[in-house]
């Protein structure tokens, strides 16, 4: 296994559950994905226009402007090189174009072994988490809970308002070890 692409709303676990990963898998995984992008934007690019808008304010609908898009093309792609490079990596996204973001993930990753995984959270749940974070607009994990699955596939599906992070954890690192 090369890569595991964990695909959530806001609030659903994801970061938890690749933490937990980086600790049950027997090699060293990265932990790399949508919050570690947009952290490395300038600051001008992360209040919306041609960058990425509605991650601190709005009513918890993110905008992606055009240049955000060519970064994360970008970004996409990187994480796919480290891959091949040899790294194992755990990407943590929020697939906001559903099928579409997940194809152009197949695209960059095609000829690597990944392991799709949903991680999805009862939208209450997602929304208390996210108030208690502070971090994220409000909105945003309810907005995205069902968005982001729309017409996606996976070999997995976890349900972090239904099992605990480690239980989680543990499916996705038995699956990833014993598909190769």
């Amino acid at each position: 296994m090369h890569v595991i692409v964990l695909n959530g709303g806001s609030s659903s676990g994801k970061s938890s559950i690749a933490l937990r990963l980086q600790e049950l898998l027997p090699d060293p995984w990265l932990h790399l994905g949508a919050d570690t992008m947009v952290e490395a934007l300038p600051p001008s690019l992360r209040t919306g226009g041609e960058g990425i808008g509605g991650l601190e304010d709005g009513n918890g609908t993110v905008e992606v402007g055009p240049v955000f898009a060519t970064l994360d093309a970008a970004w996409t792609l990187g994480v796919a090189a480290m891959a091949r490079a040899g790294a194992r990596i755990v990407v943590d996204e929020v697939f906001l174009g559903g099928a579409a973001s997940q194809a152009r993930w197949r695209s960059a990753l095609e000829g690597l072994d990944v392991l799709w995984v949903g991680v999805r959270c009862d939208p209450a749940v997602a929304a208390k988490r996210e108030a208690a974070r502070g971090d994220r607009a409000a909105g945003m994990a309810a907005a995205q809970a069902s968005l982001v699955h729309e017409g996606v596939t996976y070999d997995l599906v976890v349900d972090t308002s239904r099992a605990s992070v480690d239980d989680c954890a543990r499916l996705v690192a038995g699956r990833a070890t014993s598909d190769g």
